[in-house]
């Protein structure tokens, strides 16, 4: 009986190991992949699906349209870095001052705040919603990888076109389309920091129908626009 259990205890972690070997390797070749391919859907797009079809919603579709740097309105990347992340062209993946400050304010274990652009569309695109110490774990492997590969013009290309900015609105194309009725690439200084506004919850604010708070929050990102610099920043980081 002992020899039987050792067994199959012994087959049981060939078969894990296998598994993770596996998942590691569907990583390293997504990272690969995608440095140059348009990335088909991302991992929270699935989630979101998979979540409305066993809830019972049949209606819901995570829909995202591939959109090349040079179609979005360069006012779109300078808005998600003015809002979410001023330190993306120069820091490795990691914003340490702002991850430092999380932790030395941060109370009961939870986890919070501080992520980066880079840190966002690793997670984005390979890993699974919520907040745990194994995801972030993950996360952290991951966005080495792809500050590794990727440019940061090919991170800020992703990231645009997988944020969700709605339920079931996934990329800037497709939020620009179902908000302003027009492609990115004619976004506006004042409506892309409407978008990047909604980007912390999309699902509870609503950039077709903004709050007060909302509408504070975006002018808040015009001004770091333009204290960036404006396209003159984009051009400085060559993201343009």
């Amino acid at each position: 009986m002992k020899k039987r259990n050792k067994k199959g205890f012994q087959l049981l972690k060939t078969w894990v190991l296998r598994a993770f070997l596996t998942v590691i390797g569907v990583w390293v070749a997504g990272i690969l992949l995608f440095s140059f391919l348009p990335v088909p859907f991302s991992a929270v797009m699935v989630e979101r699906q998979l979540g409305a079809w066993f809830s019972g919603n049949f209606s819901y579709v995570a829909h995202s349209d591939w959109t090349s740097m040079d179609d979005i309105s360069p006012w779109m990347p300078l808005a998600v870095m003015a809002s979410e992340d001023q330190k993306f062209p120069t820091h490795w993946g990691f914003d340490v001052q702002a991850i430092q400050s999380v932790l030395d304010n941060e109370e009961g274990g939870r986890i919070r705040g501080a992520s980066t652009l880079s840190q966002q569309t690793a997670k984005n695109v390979f890993l699974w919603d919520g907040r745990s110490w194994v995801r972030k774990g993950l996360e952290a492997g991951l966005t080495v990888g792809i500050e590794t590969v990727w440019t940061k013009r090919r991170i800020l290309t992703v990231y645009l076109n997988v944020a969700e900015f709605g339920d079931g609105v996934f990329g800037v194309e497709e939020a620009s389309q179902r908000y302003f009725h027009k492609p990115a690439s004619r976004l506006t200084m004042s409506e892309a920091a409407l978008l990047a506004a909604v980007l912390p919850n999309p699902i509870r604010f609503k950039a077709d129908a903004p709050s007060g708070y909302i509408r504070q929050r975006q002018q808040w990102i015009l001004r770091q626009m333009r204290q960036l610099g404006g396209e003159g920043f984009l051009r400085e980081h060559k993201l343009m």
